[in-house]
């Protein structure tokens, strides 16, 4: 298929673009395989370019001769552009549409793009499961590639990291017993007391209480001699119960007497993509009262899912840290809130993850390698007129939480906010790989790794380095333990008020921040220099008897 057929009309001279915060532009507009662009033509005057794939929604108006487009886009940024012609107009509605919804993913904008910096490290290769293993493990574990041809369990990757007693059969067998496939694997190893977090889907176990001794056997594998575990069950009762009736169910008590099984709910894909569009919606109403905007705030419930999830991530850490005892996590599939939960856990408990690089780590393993379909929950944003069918902002609320705890110990992490707003906008809409498909079997398949650049090789190169590191970072070895009262608890405004209020104030500010920083940190660097010359002196000086001893 070609580009060219899907666009009636390539360009249109005359519009005008609307902005929140920004001056109208008046320019010609044109339509390519995967960008809008508008541009001016003016020297140094500002243009548009918007990828297609970008496009949540589209809303149409005509007033005489003229058109009017609302573009909504999946960052929740809204456009108007208006266009002369009636004809043209609908043409580039049209072209829109079924460029921003192309079925056929090597079409898509990633698989065309080439880069304009240099490429330094190639993002694809940067956290192989061997090196991770070995960074985060302990000699009781050990890299299974059992799902090598990803038979055994689809959604995840080639190599696991399971029991050291453990063989392959079991795991099989493991398998078999769990949603989807998902036997227990370990998420995170805590180095000072030896304990872990393991993440997997639901048991098996059916209205007739099914057991499997192989799932029984690597559980307990993963328990320190005399140990007790935690089951974190992200279901409620009722809902684990109903799964049972339709062949899902809980770990039984009697079967896994070692373990104990705690419910703390976290909601459902639906009820997050609801809740994120009345958020968005509350955010830009331009006519919310005080009264009304808190109103629609509480409405939305997105703080109280945020808080859901932090409390959560806090009590599988206090299992970890202060009671000494290892945890499984899982809800039904174990696709969403488990990985949440596991990921989150980490960000409080080690400081690795706290560091860009190791937050590149964490999101490659514990989001992108464990098998969180990207591709369906990110289809859509929170202005989508379709009928949902998979879409949920499952990572975004993650990112929202990792904010949360950002906001609450700014010193402690190496990236800054943009960073996290910068890993948003690409789950949704980029010209990078990193995000597309639902699994790593999926991203083989099309052969993402050669055929796209990595996001993390753009990040990492030294010119885009500094953009997403934080001026106050700390390094700061010990646990973060975040708040979840709900006065502690803030609406992310750096991202759902970014197209709303104007940030150039606070973005001067934090420049002044880091101009302070830096000149403090050349304050002592002169310091030290001029220690050791005042040191070197004083030994002269003693030498040659010029000062008493």
């Amino acid at each position: 298929m070609e580009f060219v057929e899907l666009i009636k009309t390539p360009k249109v001279d005359g519009v005008v673009l609307h902005r929140p915060l920004c001056p109208r532009i008046e320019g010609t507009l044109c339509v390519t395989g995967h960008h809008l662009i508008l541009s001016s033509r003016q020297k140094n005057a500002e243009e548009l370019w918007l990828l297609h794939s970008n496009v949540d929604s589209i809303e149409k108006k005509f007033v005489g001769s003229m058109g009017f487009l609302t573009v909504k886009c999946k960052d929740f940024r809204i456009i108007r552009l208006d266009i002369p012609g009636m004809e043209e107009c609908l043409n580039i509605a049209s072209s829109i549409e079924v460029l921003s919804s192309l079925d056929t993913i090597t079409l898509t904008y990633p698989f065309f793009f080439r880069p304009m910096f240099d490429v330094i490290e190639d993002g694809w290769q940067a956290f192989p499961p061997e090196t991770e293993f070995a960074r985060l493990s302990g000699e009781d574990w050990r890299i299974s590639y059992i799902n090598k041809e990803y038979k055994v369990c689809p959604s995840y990757p080639s190599a696991v990291v399971v029991p050291k007693s453990i063989d392959d059969n079991t795991l099989t067998k493991s398998a078999a017993f769990r949603q989807g496939g998902r036997f227990p694997v370990l998420s995170y190893f805590h180095v000072a007391n030896g304990t872990s977090i393991l993440r997997s889907s639901q048991p098996l176990t059916g209205p007739n209480g099914r057991r499997c001794k192989a799932d029984e056997q690597l559980l307990n594998a993963t328990l320190r001699p005399g140990k007790r575990g935690y089951i974190i069950d992200t279901r409620a009762p009722n809902v684990a119960a109903n799964a049972k009736a339709r062949g899902g169910g809980v770990e039984p008590e009697v079967h896994y007497p070692q373990w104990r099984r705690i419910h703390k709910p976290i909601e459902r894909a639906n009820a997050l993509q609801d809740s994120l569009v009345r958020l968005v919606e509350a955010c830009q109403d331009p006519n919310s009262s005080m009264d009304k905007w808190l109103s629609k705030l509480e409405a939305s419930n997105w703080l109280t899912h945020v808080k859901d999830i932090l409390t959560t991530a806090c009590l599988a850490a206090q299992c970890i840290d202060r009671e000494g005892a290892s945890v499984l996590v899982h809800g039904s599939e174990g696709l969403d809130s488990t990985l949440q939960v596991t990921s989150l856990t980490q960000i409080i408990l080690n400081p690795d993850c706290r560091t860009l690089r190791g937050f590149e780590a964490l999101v490659e393993r514990e989001w992108l390698q464990a098998g969180h379909p990207f591709a369906d929950r990110c289809a859509k944003s929170a202005h989508s007129t379709t009928k949902q069918r998979f879409e949920a902002p499952v990572f975004l609320l993650f990112l929202d939480c990792v904010c949360q705890v950002y906001q609450q110990f700014p010193c402690s992490f190496e990236f800054n906010e943009q960073f996290l707003v910068l890993l948003f906008e690409h789950s949704y809409a980029s010209q990078f790989g990193t995000f597309l498909c639902n699994n790593e079997c999926d991203r083989k398949k099309v052969k993402l790794a050669t055929k796209t650049v990595s996001l993390w090789s753009y990040v990492n190169s030294p010119e885009n380095l500094r953009t997403y590191l934080n001026p106050l970072y700390e390094p700061n070895n010990g646990v973060v333990w975040p708040s979840v009262a709900p006065q502690s608890l803030q609406l992310w405004s750096g991202l759902f008020l970014r197209w709303e209020t104007n940030k150039s104030a606070e973005d001067a500010a934090w420049q002044e921040v880091i101009h302070i920083r830096h000149h403090n940190k050349e304050l002592k660097s002169k310091v030290t220099k001029l220690r050791r010359q005042l040191e070197e002196l004083q030994r002269e000086a003693r030498d040659a008897n010029l000062l008493e001893e």
